[in-house]
């Protein structure tokens, strides 16, 4: 490998995304479905398998997210701009080029702190 080649894990592009997307307001990433026997391994307090995955090809990559929106947000303009940010960031910390970033509305929630 010469000096100027890194390479980026795929997690450190889950992370990216991850930290972009909580830090828009209203949102939360969904929990990825269950399926059948993971249940009992998922309670020794791992974490939620989270409804978010990264896929790259050479310098390309694809995001998926399925999200939960507070309601009363407008859905579409939320989606929007987590798929600019997400593009952004990981472009811009990457260097890689970002060829979608899917989002899947997965659930609307009622706003965190407000009386249920």
């Amino acid at each position: 490998m010469s000096t100027s080649e890194v390479e980026i894990s795929k997690s450190v592009l889950l992370d990216i995304a991850a930290t972009t997307l909580e830090g828009i307001e209203g949102t939360e990433i969904s929990s990825a479905p269950i399926k059948v026997g993971e249940v009992l391994r998922n309670q020794q307090g791992a974490r939620k398998p989270r409804a978010l995955k990264v896929t790259r090809e050479g310098n390309d990559v694809t995001v998926d997210v399925g999200l939960n929106v507070d309601y009363g947000r407008n859905l579409v303009a939320v989606s929007q701009q987590a798929q600019r940010a997400v593009c952004e960031n990981i472009e811009l910390m990457t260097g890689l080029k970002v060829r979608a970033v899917n989002i899947t509305v997965q659930g609307v929630c009622l706003p965190k702190g407000s009386a249920a």
